[in-house]
């Protein structure tokens, strides 16, 4: 039964996901990578799976074997639907990934605007350093192409409080990183924020 239902949550069959529910399938089951139904929705950015799971109940902050749940996976991939369904379901902000880092970290090093801005907007901490000693503003800057979507999500965490001169471990900040490789308007915007 409920390896019934994480399929069909993978695939996007509503009405069996929707019969597993009914059925009273545990919604929390897991597969062999720790994935529940909901997760193996979200991978899949499959909807209205994801709606149908997280509106009976299943768990949005529910980890796998690497630790994703459905929360931190949607932020990372910038599944903005799931993301939000999670978020008014009860996502954990202060969750972290394997790497120590919220949501918003992946978010921005992908360059998923949205994702990043519905993130800062539901209070998700700005300059959280995950393990690799790195904050969303440096993961925009140093992983970013220095293109349009990363430089509005170096804007946006500027704009929601992020510190400028939070450098990474060995101690290069934003500003350099963004020197180094180039990034005129990035550097702009951090010299106009205060950046050194």
């Amino acid at each position: 039964m409920a390896n019934d239902l994480i399929t069909a949550a993978r695939q996007g069959d509503i009405a069996t996901v929707a019969a597993q529910i009914a059925a009273g399938t545990d919604l929390e089951a897991r597969d062999g990578d720790g994935a529940t139904a909901l997760l193996a929705a979200t991978h899949a950015n499959q909807i209205e799976a994801a709606r149908l799971l997280i509106e009976a109940g299943a768990d949005v902050n529910a980890k796998d074997a690497i630790a994703d749940s459905p929360y931190l996976y949607a932020g990372a991939r910038g599944h903005l639907e799931i993301l939000k369904l999670t978020l008014a379901h009860g996502a954990d902000l202060k969750s972290i990934n394997r790497y120590g880092g919220t949501a918003l970290i992946p978010a921005a090093e992908r360059g998923h605007v949205e994702t990043v801005a519905t993130l800062i907007a539901a209070g998700v901490a700005v300059d959280h350093v995950n393990r690799l000693g790195w904050t969303a503003l440096l993961e925009a800057i140093i992983l970013g192409n220095g293109g349009p979507s990363h430089v509005a999500i170096v804007k946006l965490l500027l704009d929601a409080g992020a510190d400028p001169n939070l450098a990474d471990g060995d101690g290069v900040s934003p500003l350099a990183h963004a020197r180094s490789r180039g990034f005129d308007e990035m550097v702009q915007m951090l010299e106009a924020a205060g950046g050194r």
